[in-house]
């Protein structure tokens, strides 16, 4: 298997329809040899056509050397890599993907689980249901979805063996099949842990009514596959220093630190470009982020340690970064 830089070169195997606008692609590694090994909630960034890199999560069993299994929605309101997925990747081409990466694990010390899904949301949450299923353990699943021909993975949960533990909601169903968030959430448990993924507005609806009913931090387990920089009147230029070099590059207040860096000739290695992956993730020595991440949890931004310069900017006038 073809390894650079921590990359995989692979071949699409299989590219297959599952629902309305959601396709499966099917990763094998290019000389038939053993893929690394993954865990429930892990994901691959994807280098696509153009120059793309778009991050994918994993659903299908890690017990499966053989093969890593997306799945990938077309969203019209994307910045091209669900078109490119969909419009120019077809079987038998080759991609280079990264090693699994996973920030979304299952806490395996809980007692009970509670699995959230939304929409394509539910690639990674499918994963850990079934990673759940064979070990045993107490689970329970919740799927949203638009309606059933938009619902990926139906008949591979109907025929599981963990069926009965999930619960399919549909926006355009009857009322009475529709999720209620607050009488899920309204009771925290020591030894539950919470789950979800699935479009921005569904976690946050999700995550700010666990917090409102006292759900410990620790106990929510989260991963935006979706972001949205945001920009406010109230930005303003700033400076960051490399503490490596001493050297101050300027951010205006129209750039991220990521692209003033670059202008500047230093690199940093990016992949989302808004905030949700982690993977520029970077310490900060002095000074005083302004976060605009939706991957650090609260109090982790309180900390004020660490920030992701694709996104995040400064409330102090200068951010010395451990760079």
């Amino acid at each position: 298997m073809s390894t650079t830089a921590s990359t995989l070169s692979v071949r699409v195997a299989r590219k297959h329809p599952e629902a309305v606008d959601i396709c499966t692609f099917e990763l094998v590694s290019a000389d038939g040899n053993a893929l690394p090994a993954f865990s429930a909630g892990s994901h691959v960034d994807v280098h696509l056509p153009g120059g793309l890199t778009r991050q994918y999560s994993l659903c299908n069993a890690p017990s499966e050397s053989n093969r890593y299994l997306i799945g990938v929605l077309r969203d019209p309101a994307s910045r091209g890599g669900s078109q490119a997925m969909h419009e120019q990747v077809e079987e038998g081409q080759m991609l280079e993907i990264s090693t699994p990466n996973n920030h979304f694990p299952l806490a395996h010390e809980a007692r009970r689980h509670l699995l959230l899904a939304g929409g394509i949301g539910v690639t990674p949450i499918l994963c850990m249901a079934e990673r759940l299923a064979n070990t045993g353990a107490d689970f329970e699943m919740h799927y949203c979805t638009r309606s059933p021909e938009r619902t990926a993975f139906r008949e591979r949960i109907a025929t599981s063996s963990f069926a009965s533990k999930v619960n399919f909601h549909f926006d355009d169903g009857p009322n009475q099949q529709k999720i209620d968030i607050a009488a899920l959430l309204s009771t925290p448990a020591s030894g539950l842990h919470l789950y979800v993924c699935g479009p921005k507005g569904f976690m946050e609806a999700v995550l700010e009514t666990a917090r409102e009913n006292g759900w410990p931090e620790a106990q929510l387990h989260y991963e935006f596959f979706a972001g949205t920089v945001t920009h406010s009147d109230s930005d303003a230029s700033f400076e960051v220093q490399l503490a490596s070099s001493g050297k101050v590059v300027v951010v205006p207040a129209d750039k991220t630190v990521v692209q003033a860096l670059a202008d500047a000739g230093v690199e940093v290695q990016v992949s989302c470009e808004q905030g949700v992956c982690g993977t520029c993730l970077t310490r900060v020595l002095q000074g005083v982020p302004d976060h605009k991440d939706m991957f650090l949890t609260p109090e982790e931004q309180a900390a004020n340690d660490q920030f992701l310069p694709c996104c995040s900017r400064a409330l102090s006038p200068r951010l010395v970064l451990d760079l």
